[in-house]
């Protein structure tokens, strides 16, 4: 008797002392992290006289584990830091002139390592959000897509939340990165975790657009064939392998986007097909033919020293880079194929005071946000030159 007490609870269904059980056991609530992986499973074996006699069995495990996921669900997230990565065009064809001024483009867009790192923090505060960043002249008003994201989903959710936000910026602007649309997607992503989830992926990519064309882009799988504005996102298997090297070399000097755009001439472009440019891409991967950039003409014009720096790696690199290519609206450089600049960027007194980078292509997991690859090499730009707004 005394051997099955030890692995056994007796007691009377009917009787005070179980219903106090059950009663005491449903009320408890654990505090702080539980580790309940190792309580074995009980049994309780309930009898009465004349009554058939019933085997109630209670797994602690799962009851306990269900218990401390509640607190921790109660309790809600204060703290969030996220990785906000950029994107090149591995080409980007121009294909008409909208009625409302802007451009349908045709173009791959592929997430890469290089990114900012955001932390975001609960602010007691419930009427102002506030931004800091390592970086000057950065705005840190609703000039900043940051800000606009946040009271973009309070906008559409109703959440009342308001939160402290860092930026540890790595993504140089006006670099045709697409680095602040990113920080705006990462940001609906946070205010979207801290509220429970209270939109869908969905919902988060066609609230984003709202904020720019580029924004809807980082809530694809990270690989995809964008139209319209930019807007419209086709997510694709990615068409280039995940090791495949690149340098990124970018100039002081920023392009102006709308400039960029006002010199651009639809009648002097390329005419390739850009689902054929996608598809001998997912055939034969990343070659020059291939890397079709309809806005370099026109950033060439606004920047000469830009096509001089791309023709220089060209002719430098002899053949160690697949590609050479502009992406975006510029003024980044893209060499892929090797993570090393020509020896004259480093050698020149002119290129001394370019951004330079390795990155890789990267994607993410539904229902996860993307995660800084354990290799990246891409220090602080505020340990390399600072950044005009």
């Amino acid at each position: 008797m005394a051997t099955m007490a030890a692995s056994h609870l007796f007691c009377n269904t009917n009787s005070l002392e179980t219903r106090s059980f059950k009663q005491s056991f449903s009320s408890y609530k654990p505090k702080g992290f539980l580790s309940v992986r190792k309580l074995r499973t009980h049994v309780v074996k309930a009898t009465s006289d004349g009554k058939k006699q019933v085997e109630l069995v209670y797994n602690l495990d799962e009851k306990l584990n269900k218990l401390a996921d509640e607190v921790d669900m109660n309790a809600g997230l204060s703290r969030l830091s996220l990785f906000s990565p950029c994107k090149i065009n591995v080409f980007l064809r121009i294909t008409d002139k909208r009625p409302d001024g802007f451009h349908d483009l045709a173009s791959l867009f592929h997430v890469i390592s290089l990114g900012d790192k955001i932390k975001f923090s609960l602010s007691p505060s419930k009427s102002t959000d506030r931004l800091s960043t390592n970086v000057p002249g950065i705005p840190l008003d609703d000039r900043n897509l940051i800000i606009k994201a946040l009271n973009l989903y309070r906008k559409k959710t109703g959440s009342d939340k308001f939160f402290w936000v860092h930026v540890d910026k790595r993504v140089p602007t006006g670099a045709g990165l697409g680095g602040g649309s990113s920080n705006a997607a990462t940001a609906l992503w946070a205010a979207n975790q801290f509220s429970g989830c209270l939109a869908t992926e969905k919902e988060l990519q066609e609230w984003s657009g709202e904020i720019g064309s580029d924004v809807p882009f980082f809530f694809s799988n990270g690989a995809a064939y964008c139209t319209g504005r930019g807007e419209i996102v086709q997510d694709i298997p990615t068409p280039v392998p995940f090791d495949l090297p690149m340098v990124l070399i970018k100039p002081p000097e920023a392009c102006s986007t709308a400039e960029v755009y006002k010199r651009f001439r639809l009648d002097v472009s390329s005419s390739v097909d850009p689902l054929t440019l996608l598809e001998k891409i997912s055939k034969n991967g990343i070659s020059q033919d291939v890397c079709v950039n309809d806005l370099e003409p026109p950033a060439f014009e606004v920047l000469p020293s830009l096509k001089r720096l791309k023709q220089r790696i060209l002719a430098a690199g002899r053949g160690k880079y697949d590609a050479v290519f502009m992406s975006g609206s510029g003024s980044t450089i893209v060499g892929v194929g090797s993570p090393d600049p020509p020896q004259f960027i480093y050698d020149e007194e002119d290129y001394k005071d370019v951004f330079l980078s390795e990155a890789t292509f990267i994607t993410r997991t539904e229902q996860q946000w993307y995660t800084e690859p354990s290799s990246s090499s891409a220090t602080s730009l505020g340990d390399q030159f600072s950044c005009a707004a």
